[in-house]
């Protein structure tokens, strides 16, 4: 096979892997939806520069190459959007730099002052400049997905390929009618090759991306409170039950704050329901602001909340559980020009060794808010 049916070959290749992406993208989420079509415009582009390539004979050197290579650079630029976009930023115009410097570069070293070897080193300088700015987008946006690590192990290999591919053309010796098409050079054969793994390996990598995104904040849906972004039931009852199984097992310390803000139903009647939820998102960030790292803060429904309190005796735990009744009194809750004071009632069990389940824990924190309504609200109750 010569290189020419390799980038035939090629070309299609892409031509078919961008239409395929231009019909899923109309499944994908709207918010990954300009992601996925500027992957997929980067890919018809690289798609239109092999072509180009591959009629080099029927066109002449400065169309053929300005073309090609243009097209070529503009398709890693699409890709860079690509990912500025995936990860919700505005695309960079500062990345077409490159890729009008190297095609004007192209062409002016075809047309007036011929030089393969400065067109290849030209170019090379592009691609890298261009792959290693998707490489810093990767870099920037850590997270445990296998598919972000694969295309970012397909671009580094890219960089690499590229970096040796013009090594090899610099020490390589060229007669005057050199051509990066012809069979002259095994490097001729293997550079189209080498490049479907971009357009063609990295397009199901960046797919999979999508998809583990979606997957991601399906997870976070699913285990978060729609309103507050606080960890919900679900997510509460299965932390619980984890750390109650340790706290057993290893003799680890948990407690259990269960927290309810007093006279919610009256804050709700008078001021209405969109007063209500913002003074919710209030206490809960009152309540964020207030734990540690390492302990959970959950809305368990309605106006309550529970505080998972970790390595915590029973003393400490009912200073952290004043601490945070304090801190909810201390803010009043503001809303245009109306403040209304909240406070909230707290009732703290901790892990004895006649519980049976994380669910016997609550059942005593809740029996110790009971108590603190009963008598007063606004207080702490340790449970019996």
């Amino acid at each position: 096979m010569d290189s020419t049916t390799a980038f035939v070959i090629v070309s299609v290749m892409m031509l078919a892997n961008g239409s395929v992406l231009g019909l899923l993208h109309r499944d994908l989420p709207v918010n990954l939806r300009p992601a996925a079509l500027s992957w997929q415009a980067g890919t018809l582009l690289v798609a239109a520069g092999c072509v180009v390539f591959a009629f080099e004979g029927h066109m002449s050197l400065p169309v053929t190459v300005t073309f090609s290579n243009g097209a070529f650079l503009l398709g890693l630029t699409a890709y860079v959007w690509a990912l500025e976009r995936f990860y919700g930023q505005r695309p960079t115009l500062l990345h077409l730099i490159p890729a009008f410097i190297g095609t004007f570069c192209v062409f002016w070293f075809s047309t007036f002052h011929p030089n393969t070897k400065i067109r290849i080193i030209i170019v090379a300088i592009a691609w890298v400049w261009l792959m290693g700015a998707a490489v810093r987008t990767l870099l920037a946006h850590p997270d445990s997905a296998l598919s972000r690590r694969m295309l970012t192990f397909i671009l580094i290999a890219a960089i690499v390929f590229t970096a040796a591919r013009v090594l090899f053309y610099i020490f390589l010796p060229m007669p005057p009618d050199f051509k990066i098409t012809d069979n002259s050079s095994w490097m001729n054969l293997a550079t189209p090759l080498f490049m479907t793994i971009l357009p063609v390996v990295g397009a199901t990598a960046f797919v999979l991306m999508c998809s583990d995104q979606i997957r991601r904040k399906w997870e976070h849906a699913a285990s978060t409170d729609y309103l507050t972004g606080l960890a919900n039931r679900r997510t509460l009852t299965e932390t619980g039950t984890g750390q109650f199984r340790l706290a057993a097992e290893r003799s680890a310390r948990l407690a259990v704050a269960v927290l309810d803000i007093d006279a919610f139903k009256a804050i709700n009647d008078t001021y209405g329901h969109e007063f209500g939820d913002q003074a919710l998102i209030h206490v809960a960030g009152r309540l964020q602001a207030g734990t540690r790292k390492m302990d959970l803060v959950a809305r368990s429904g309605g106006e309550e909340f529970v505080v998972l309190l970790n390595d915590l005796d029973q003393r400490e735990a009912e200073a952290a559980a004043e601490r945070l009744r304090l801190s909810v009194e201390a803010d009043p809750f503001r809303m245009g020009t109306t403040t209304v004071p909240i406070t909230v009632s707290v009732g703290v069990a901790i892990h004895q060794t006649g519980d049976g389940s994380f669910a016997d824990i609550m059942r005593r924190a809740d029996k110790a808010l009971y108590r603190a309504k009963s008598e007063g609200r606004n207080r702490v109750e340790l449970a019996a």
